[in-house]
């Protein structure tokens, strides 16, 4: 894994837990910068990056790029535009 796709898995982690804290937290976080965050690595990644993880981030599929990301793509499910 490169160092720009475990910046990602990092950013997508702190995504899911901030998500995950919506119904409680007090005040609400941000995700404005979470997502622009993801915007900005996804743009630093190689052309040679693996297209399954460009498809992901470039379709805003974040649980799908984590999964694949730490190696769990097989529990990724065809969605609806037919990609595996």
């Amino acid at each position: 894994m490169t160092e720009v796709e475990r910046n990602i898995l990092q950013a997508l982690q702190d995504l899911e837990g901030a998500v995950a804290s919506m119904a409680t937290a007090n005040p609400k976080p941000d995700l404005l910068p979470l997502f622009a965050r993801l915007e900005d690595l996804t743009r630093q990644l190689p052309r040679t990056t693996d297209p399954s993880l460009l498809h992901y981030l470039h379709k805003k599929s974040y649980e799908k790029a984590r999964l694949f990301l730490q190696g769990r793509d097989a529990e990724n499910a065809t969605g609806q535009c037919r990609h595996d």
